[in-house]
C-alpha cells in the first residue's frame, strides 16, 4: 500500500512538473524599464478619456515607419481610454520607437551595436570580448509625450526600454508601449520594472 502511495506520488508530481514546463515553454516574459512623468501644470485637462492627435517631427514626416509606430500606439493608447479625433483632439501626442541589434560579451556586455530598425533614430557602439561566435542581442525603445494643445505644454512623458535575445521588433513595440502606458495617467514616480507574459 506504501508503494502504491508513494508512486502515484510520484507520477503526480511528475505531471505536476511537466505541466509547469509546458505552461512555461507557451509565453516569454518581456521585462521593460519604464519610467513616466506627469507634469504639474496649471490648469491642465483631465487625461483621463482626452481626445488626441498624432504629431510627428520634422524628421518624422517622411518616415513610414512613424506609421506603424503611431498604429501600435493607438492601440495601447485605446487600452487605457484615451480616444483618437483629429479634428477634436485636446492633446497632441508625439511617439518615437526605435531598435538596435548589438553584438552581447559573455556578461551581456556591449561588443559592437549596428542601427536595426529604428522608428526615430540608430546609434553604433564598440567594444571586446571572449565569446566565439558572441551573441546577438536586442535593444528596444519607445517614447511617448503628450501636450496639452490649449497650453502647448508637455502633461505626461513616458517611455520604456528592453534588452533581450528577440528579434521580432513588430511584436515587441506594442508590449513596450503597453508597458511604457501602465499606470496611466497616475504612474508611480519611481523608474519600474514592467513585466508583460506574451505567447511565444
Amino acid at each position: 500500500m506504501s508503494q502504491f502511495i508513494f508512486k502515484s506520488g510520484f507520477i503526480a508530481s511528475v505531471c505536476l512538473l511537466a505541466l509547469a514546463l509546458t505552461g512555461c515553454g507557451t509565453t516569454r516574459r518581456i521585462d521593460s524599464q519604464v519610467q513616466s512623468v506627469q507634469a504639474a501644470v496649471p490648469g491642465a485637462l483631465p487625461l483621463q478619456g482626452a481626445s488626441y492627435r498624432f504629431e510627428r517631427l520634422p524628421s518624422q514626416i517622411h518616415n513610414p515607419a512613424a506609421g506603424l509606430a503611431e498604429q501600435q500606439a493607438q492601440v495601447a493608447l485605446a487600452a487605457v481610454g484615451l480616444v483618437r479625433d483629429d479634428a477634436g483632439a485636446q492633446l497632441s501626442i508625439q511617439v518615437n520607437a526605435r531598435a538596435m541589434s548589438y553584438i552581447a560579451d559573455p556578461w551581456g556586455r556591449p561588443m559592437l551595436g549596428v542601427g536595426m530598425n529604428g522608428y526615430g533614430g540608430h546609434g553604433v557602439g564598440m567594444g571586446f570580448g571572449m565569446r566565439f561566435p558572441p551573441p546577438t542581442q536586442y535593444q528596444y525603445e519607445v517614447s511617448i509625450v503628450m501636450r496639452d494643445l490649449r497650453s502647448a505644454q508637455v502633461v505626461y512623458e513616458t517611455q520604456a526600454a528592453h534588452n533581450g535575445p528577440w528579434a521580432d521588433a513588430a511584436v515587441l513595440f506594442p508590449v513596450l508601449m503597453q508597458a511604457a502606458l501602465q499606470g496611466f495617467p497616475h504612474p508611480p514616480k519611481a523608474s519600474r520594472q514592467v513585466n508583460i507574459d506574451i505567447p511565444r
